[in-house]
């Protein structure tokens, strides 16, 4: 596997002034999200990993952010701080959601029930 993150790619979701947020691709396949903020002494990295990878190759992937993101961006730092977590997207949000809806899609029809993608507001412990 750690050959073939040689061949990762970083697709900027979003850039501030101050921050970016990247896909990190390994072919069509979204492994994780990456999102950069650069202070003052050093830059902060939030991985979310949607992949399960060994502790080395997620050490790599951490290390081609490093090289291929946070260097190239000519920002002088003391140190690159990553906060790492394991996670799977269960939605998108925006204004257009609103929290009185009767249903909300949480994720992808992977060959599931297609009853089992909607909170149901009626079901128990629900509101």
């Amino acid at each position: 596997m750690k050959e073939q993150l040689d061949n990762l790619r970083f697709d900027r979701s979003f850039r501030t002034p101050s921050s970016e947020g990247y896909h990190v691709m390994l072919g069509t396949e979204r492994i994780a999200t990456a999102d950069l903020h650069f202070t003052v002494a050093d830059v902060r990295c939030t991985l979310v990993m949607e992949k399960t990878l060994e502790r080395e190759e997620i050490a790599h992937v951490i290390e081609r952010i490093d090289e291929d993101l946070v260097l190239s961006a000519d920002v002088p730092r003391e140190d690159f701080l990553v906060t790492v977590f394991q996670g799977t997207e269960l939605g998108f949000f925006s204004d257009e959601f609103h929290a009185d809806q009767d249903e909300m899609v949480i994720g992808e029809n992977e060959g599931e029930d297609e009853d089992d993608d909607f909170l149901d507001e009626e079901e128990p412990g629900r509101n």
